[in-house]
């Protein structure tokens, strides 16, 4: 029997840079509602906006990745990583800190995106 990871390369691949446009997508949302004002037109900001456009290129990363062959019990688990890049990114650009108990989570992830795979 085929591993279930065999000829998933190139979909996993699409699904890791999803999740990092989609942490990306996240960090701009979040921008965005710090930047709005006040009523709901407020929310319509270049960072809301940039971060629309990040969620389409995850969707267009989706379909190009099940085009391709993508099976979805091992490609979905590589997008729970998103949680981990918004957390990397959140220190990285606002200095959010990562404590002892997000690593815990985030190994956590990574265990379960590995069995999801297996």
């Amino acid at each position: 029997m085929p591993e279930p990871t065999q000829g998933q390369t190139l979909p996993i691949t699409l699904f890791a840079i999803a999740a990092f446009a989609g942490a990306i997508g996240q960090w701009l949302y979040k921008r965005g509602a710090d930047a709005a004002v006040s009523g709901w037109t407020s929310y319509l900001n270049w960072q809301v906006l940039l971060g629309i456009v990040c969620y389409t290129a995850v969707m267009a990363l989706f379909v190009a990745a099940f085009k391709l062959g993508g099976k979805p019990v091992v490609v979905y688990p590589v997008y729970a990583s998103t949680f981990i890049w918004a957390a990397v990114l959140a220190w990285w650009l606002e200095g959010t800190p990562i404590r002892p108990v997000h690593v815990a989570g985030m190994g956590t992830l990574v265990l379960g995106m590995f069995l999801m795979g297996r």
